[in-house]
């Protein structure tokens, strides 16, 4: 018996704008701060780690008031894969859409064994699969459910990294200049700024360090994902960007600064999570206890927005024709849960693969998904100035657009040119140019693969289809 496309599940706007600006923010706050930053300040030096984080501050502004026009145009789910298909043209969208895909796909595998070792220090005698089937379970069943539990768990989530950093910041401003005292050590200051001069590393040091701040930075883009079930898109999204963007920064850059005053360079990239040896240094109890289970609740965070981008990507890429389209569909929730299920399998084969094929098809999956985040910013940066132009093309006035990229076309322009800076860069560094490598063939393969599938096709993503079925509803 036929059914009437009213009666299908349909994708809901069940999203406000505390859980857009709470997803974006925690889909950056993570591991990159809370492990990856020793690395930065070891390699940089403080004044030269923080100028790395402003920097990666600044592309992220960039790509994300980019995103902002096309998601107010476009409010659709898969977001950038979809702009890209449609502004640039399907063979790129394609590409963006898999890698993008991919990569995520890969990182979510990783979060699922991260969240169960960190589990050993508290019950050492219980295997780390068992808590990785546990963590399985328990974000699966939160993404099979409605956006609206997603977005309020990715919430909570969220707001207990926020509340670690603040913290943070707050305590150890106060240990900088003497209101808290330091266990067995003098009151720093600011002598670990000036002690071994402004860049004690050479500007070298901040550009090698960048690749891990830029990388820290991606999921910010999360938000163009959400936005085709986030309620009124047009203003809720430029709201987000306006606060999301200096919020990541006023915090990244503060807690580097703590830190920085606080711990030597020399010390910073060896030590496991510098946040433990701040709050151990100050004399707070059970320091290490609280950071472990911060970074739990940050790995779980990053696994539950990595699953939803990636479920969603892959239901655009199948109702623009170019996944099959058993993964377009929705379950009574209005969630694509055979794409949820075809993320999860890849998780927990991408997991596997760091056991069987270590120094194989582990290595080119890390590699592939160390570009991806960049491909996607540069994709995004494309679209924009391609929907623009077809926008004026067919009479369209700057003025009458919702939300509107400032200062264009040197916003985009520029978000193009740092983005390609960072492969180049990558390119001269030895120890990241094998990534390029696999990364980038990879690329080609997808576009290859496309041209040879689908060249005689006319592929159209079905924008006014997609953005019928998405009905507003009240939380």
């Amino acid at each position: 018996m036929a059914v009437n496309q009213e009666s299908q599940p349909q994708l809901k706007r069940q999203m406000k704008s505390r859980h857009l600006f709470m997803i974006s923010l925690g889909g950056v706050i993570g591991t990159g701060l809370f492990l990856g930053s020793g690395y930065a300040i070891g390699e940089a030096g403080p004044l030269g780690a923080i100028m790395a984080y402003l920097f990666g501050g600044l592309i992220m502004y960039l790509s994300m008031v980019c995103l902002g026009e096309l998601s107010v145009v476009m409010p659709v789910s898969g977001s950038f894969q979809a702009h890209a298909t449609k502004f640039i043209g399907p063979a790129t969208g394609f590409v963006v859409g898999w890698v993008y895909w991919l990569s995520w796909a890969m990182y979510v595998g990783l979060e699922f064994i991260a969240a169960g070792l960190l589990m050993k220090r508290w019950f050492p005698d219980v295997p780390t699969w068992i808590w990785c089937a546990i963590f399985v379970v328990l974000l699966f069943s939160i993404n099979s459910l409605t956006a609206k539990v997603f977005a309020e768990t990715e919430y909570w989530f969220a707001g207990i990294k926020v509340l670690a950093v603040i913290l943070f910041i707050v305590i150890g401003s106060a240990a900088i200049f003497g209101v808290i005292d330091l266990k067995s050590e003098p009151t720093p200051y600011l002598s670990n700024f000036i002690g071994d001069g402004l860049f004690p590393a050479g500007m070298v040091g901040i550009f090698i360090s960048m690749m891990t701040v830029v990388f820290a930075f991606q999921g910010s883009e999360i938000m163009g994902v959400a936005a085709g079930e986030t309620e009124e898109p047009e203003k809720n999204i430029p709201k987000a960007i306006r606060t999301i963007v200096f919020r990541i920064l006023l915090f990244y850059v503060l807690a580097i600064f703590v830190l920085s005053a606080i711990v030597p360079y020399q010390e910073a990239g060896v030590l496991e999570s510098p946040f433990v040896t701040v709050f151990e240094m100050v004399g707070i109890p059970f320091a290490a206890d609280i950071m472990n289970f911060v970074i739990l609740t940050a790995i779980l965070s990053v696994g539950n927005t990595g699953l939803f981008a990636c479920t969603r990507v892959m239901y655009s890429l199948a109702e623009s024709g170019m996944a099959p389209k058993i993964f377009a569909k929705l379950n009574k929730s209005g969630v694509p849960s055979y794409a949820l299920l075809l993320t999860l399998c890849f998780a927990l084969l991408s997991l596997l693969t760091s056991v069987v094929a270590e120094d194989t098809l582990f290595v080119v999956l890390l590699s592939i998904s160390g570009i991806g985040g960049t491909l996607t910013w540069l994709a995004i940066a494309v679209a924009q100035i391609g929907f623009r132009r077809q926008y004026i093309k067919n009479g369209g006035k700057v003025e009458d657009l919702k939300y509107r990229v400032p200062l264009y076309p040197l916003v985009p322009i520029v978000c193009i040119a740092m983005c390609l800076f960072i492969f180049a860069f990558t390119f001269y560094d030895e120890t990241q140019r094998t990534s390029l490598y696999w990364g980038f063939g990879f690329i080609a393969a997808c576009y290859l693969y496309y041209y040879l599938k689908y060249k005689r096709k006319n592929i159209e993503l079905p924008i006014d289809t997609q953005a019928a079925r998405i009905e507003t509803e009240e939380i």
